[in-house]
């Protein structure tokens, strides 16, 4: 149970956070949301591991690094109503709701492949910083995976909306829908790219940890002494 909360947890101010930049148009959005991932990872590492994210517990999944699929689907389970719940606070602090949707510029395939990219960026962080036995007991994963939404948001979020996380999508798209007469159409973009991203991430991290091939020359044979 300290697992699902704490991924409650995490995923609400995540997403508390992202709403409330967002809305106060603050030129220092990607700053503060990496930021507060940054922060709630630290929180949580150590708990739950501080996925905050369906597609980084897909991955983690994957990989072999959770105990089972109930587990997986208990994160996700917490990590929406975390969402879900961030957004209505949004909504009853601000008076407003907000969902994230592709620049009017952008094609559906530029959007989908940012989202996955991404993703698949934040993923790879995640597992190597936090899930490897090559970089266990380090210091510094909340900040490699913060600064990853960093980039990600500002390189990726005008073009995408910026979602990263199917959590973060369906929690804001949802309560838009309900209370903001939204719509519902760009949903599969932030469920499709992100999960998909961390699949292969999952991928990549296997071929990453797998031990090098090594060759062993076999030694040399001196000639055999013939009698004169």
């Amino acid at each position: 149970m300290r697992n699902y909360l704490t991924e409650f947890l995490g995923t609400f101010f995540l997403v508390l956070t992202v709403g409330l930049t967002v809305l106060n148009g603050s030129p220092l959005a990607p700053l503060a949301i990496g930021s507060s991932l940054m922060i709630m990872v630290y929180m949580g590492g150590h708990v739950s591991g501080g996925h905050y994210n369906p597609a980084v517990s897909l991955a983690v999944l994957l990989r072999g690094k959770m105990a089972s699929v109930q587990e997986f689907l208990g994160y996700v389970v917490s990590q929406l109503l975390g969402a879900v719940v961030a957004a209505l606070v949004v909504y009853n602090v601000t008076g407003k709701t907000f969902a994230p949707a592709p620049a009017e510029t952008a094609t559906v395939t530029a959007a989908l492949l940012i989202e996955l990219l991404f993703t698949l960026a934040l993923a790879l962080v995640v597992l190597n910083s936090a899930a490897s036995a090559k970089t266990h007991g380090n210091s510094f994963y909340g900040l490699a995976i913060g600064f990853t939404i960093v980039v990600a948001v500002a390189a990726g979020g005008p073009i995408s909306g910026g979602a990263f996380n199917p959590a973060v999508g369906t929690g804001a798209i949802l309560v838009n829908a309900a209370l903001g007469g939204g719509t519902w159409a760009n949903l599969w973009l932030y469920l499709v790219g992100p999960l998909a991203g961390g699949a292969i991430a999952a991928w990549i991290f296997g071929l990453q940890e797998r031990e090098p091939l090594q060759l062993h020359a076999e030694p040399s044979r001196r000639p055999e002494s013939r009698p004169a």
